[in-house]
């Protein structure tokens, strides 16, 4: 049985525990992965809250913080606060993910000249060494596939493109 001054940790383990450990400090929050932390806002006399995923090197969100009843220091982090943080730094960080897939996948249907319509994925593979992309063509309807191949990262996704690439033999 634990009394308060034993722990279920590995005493080896300091990372483990270190990450794991709750912090709820009036200008510093540490719970459930994430750590908010009341800065002063270098650019006026007001404060700033960092919200930050243990174990990333920078905030996700970094936004004005409320200043305390006496106008010069600023208000405590609670519970609530730190929830709210915590939601807002984790529609952040999706919509950065989202963000960054829009870049890497495009789409676009069009019909060919035999009436089919085509649907075109690209998927840009960043690569420093080999840049490339992944162009796959299937039957808009049935999502049957039709073509796939590899093309320049630059290639430009747009009917005229994509036909002349089916014509070429995909190559």
């Amino acid at each position: 049985m634990n009394t308060e001054n034993e722990s279920n940790e590995n005493p080896d383990d300091g990372e483990f525990s270190a990450l794991n450990a709750d912090i709820t400090e009036p200008r510093l929050w540490q719970k459930n992965g994430w750590e908010a932390k009341v800065i002063k806002n270098e650019n006026d006399d007001g404060w700033a809250v960092a919200m930050t995923r243990i174990g990333d090197s920078e905030a996700s969100l970094v936004g004005p913080w409320t200043m305390g009843r006496d106008k010069k220091n600023p208000k405590p982090l609670d519970q609530y606060a730190f929830s709210t943080l915590v939601k807002t730094a984790n529609e952040v960080l999706a919509r950065h993910e989202q963000a960054a897939r829009a870049r890497l996948h495009k789409q676009i249907s069009f019909v060919d000249d035999e009436e089919t319509r085509i649907r075109a994925d690209l998927d840009i593979a960043p690569d420093d060494e080999d840049p490339h992309a992944i162009l796959a063509l299937s039957n808009d309807q049935t999502r049957e596939p039709i073509r796939k191949g590899r093309v320049e990262a630059s290639f430009k996704l747009t009917a005229a493109n994509v036909s002349k690439w089916m014509k070429s033999g995909g190559e």
